[in-house]
């Protein structure tokens, strides 16, 4: 009977240590699931900021492609406008550079005309020069005829 007693007693506290055992393991078992539920939300977080990134990635990648292209036409403007500006600029400088000739030549053209201008004047005043002799000695011979009709009547 006495082992009986230990016995039982032993059985009582290997009950209670079950039940005790038991009680832990429910409350593992609760612990367990809070962690794993939580852990089934952070994967759940996990794989929608996943997404949230992809997204963003593919939109960050479009945004700089467009951009670029933005560049690479602005740098194609820009090329052309300079093109443009250097093509005008050597119209301009050959206009000024025929400008500058045909004033040359509008220059030497007056310049000759002036000599000439300047060589004819001289040659107009010499023939009037001698023109008035001529007329003067023929005045001098009309006197002296003159005188000589009026000496000889």
């Amino acid at each position: 009977q006495e082992e009986k007693k230990q016995l039982t007693l032993k059985v009582e506290e290997l009950e209670r240590k079950l039940e005790s055992t038991s009680a832990q393991n429910i409350e593992f078992l609760q612990v367990i699931a809070k962690r794993e539920e939580s852990i089934h939300q952070c994967q759940l977080r996990l794989e929608e900021k996943s997404r949230e990134c992809s997204s963003l990635a593919r939109q960050l990648e479009m945004a700089i492609e467009d951009a670029k292209r933005q560049v690479e036409q602005a740098r194609e403007r820009a090329v052309s406008r300079e093109k443009a500006a250097q093509s005008k600029v050597l119209d301009l400088e050959t206009q000024l550079s025929r400008n500058k000739t045909e004033l040359n030549q509008l220059h030497r053209s007056k310049d000759d005309a002036e000599r000439r201008y300047e060589s004819r004047l001289q040659d107009l005043r010499d023939r009037l020069e001698q023109s008035e002799s001529t007329n003067r000695s023929m005045q001098n011979y009309v006197q002296f005829l003159k005188s000589s009709y009026d000496n000889v009547f």
